[in-house]
């Protein structure tokens, strides 16, 4: 017998906050360690995904306000995790360029965790992690125009 599928959403809802709430304090303690914010690092790791970007790029992408990300990309800057580059064809744009050499140590932290996350993994069918993946896609592209929105 299926549980009742209000009882599952609700259940899925506080999962979802609970991880939420762990992410943050996860990220904010990686950040510290490395003289950052979690902003900041999320920030290095979407221009390590997604490689060099314009501001307004950042601000689409982040769902940050375009004069938050002028000060974060000022911040990144003078820590030396980003630099800021010409445009390879238009030089009239400037575009964000992530540091590699600098966030190395950051990979090193991230170890422990990963290798939770793996074995994790284990538990579940290739066709689970499909699903998992289905969802996680979806509300992540909801969460990031809820961002965006909130942002205007």
């Amino acid at each position: 017998m299926s549980r009742d599928r209000s009882k599952i959403i609700e259940e899925l809802n506080e999962a979802g906050r609970e991880s939420s709430a762990v992410t943050v304090m996860f990220h904010s303690a990686l950040a510290a360690k490395q003289g950052l914010s979690a902003t900041e690092t999320k920030t290095l790791d979407l221009l390590q995904r997604d490689g060099p970007l314009t501001a307004k790029e950042l601000a689409e992408r982040t769902g940050l306000a375009p004069a938050s990300v002028t000060g974060l990309v000022d911040r990144l800057s003078e820590k030396g995790f980003v630099r800021r580059v010409k445009h390879p064809t238009d030089r009239r744009r400037v575009l964000v360029e992530f540091r590699p050499e600098k966030v190395a140590d950051l990979a090193e932290l991230f170890d422990d965790w990963l290798g939770e996350v793996l074995e994790h993994y284990e538990e579940f069918s290739a066709a689970e992690l499909e699903t998992v993946l289905r969802f996680m896609r979806g509300a992540t592209e909801r969460q990031r125009r809820a961002s965006a929105r909130l942002s205007r």
